[in-house]
């Protein structure tokens, strides 16, 4: 014989697998709808201080909703969360080993034309405006390119 004495859920509220915490996923969705809604229509206003501020704060709005009730973050185990502080300082610290290589124009067996040249560039134009005088200093030479 099947049991059955366990109630049915209440309509339009869905039981998620981990203890039966009650959410209601379409009311969620039409929130992050509604949220896409006004960050594509945000920038049609024209204010583009406003529209980043607006967009930033709807993106992380967006993203702890749906971490919260679709992902089930906050029911997992706790060791979630020291993983993924680990996958950032991984991050942090690959970051910090190349950036010195790649902020730079040139190293041991290569040199970066396209940054050197754009460079120059940006000097003359700035020359050719007269914002580069310092009080009667002549500009720093750019280094030279070395051959590849």
């Amino acid at each position: 014989m099947s049991d059955t004495s366990t109630p049915a859920p209440a309509p339009g509220a869905a039981h998620d697998a981990h203890g039966g915490h009650e959410t209601n996923y379409v009311k969620i969705w039409g929130i992050l709808l509604a949220l896409l809604v006004v960050s594509v229509v945000g920038p049609m206003l024209g204010h583009p201080v406003l529209t980043m501020v607006t967009a930033f704060g709807i993106a992380f709005v967006k993203a702890f909703l749906v971490i919260k009730y679709f992902m089930h973050l906050t029911v997992e185990k706790k060791y979630i969360g020291l993983l993924l502080l680990t996958m950032l300082a991984i991050m942090l610290v690959f970051v910090a080993g190349v950036a010195p290589d790649v902020m730079k124009h040139e190293g041991q067996r290569w040199t970066n034309t396209a940054a050197i040249e754009a460079v120059e560039k940006g000097l003359k134009a700035n020359e050719a405006a007269g914002h580069g005088e310092h009080h009667g200093e002549a500009p720093a030479e750019a280094p030279a390119a070395a051959p590849h």
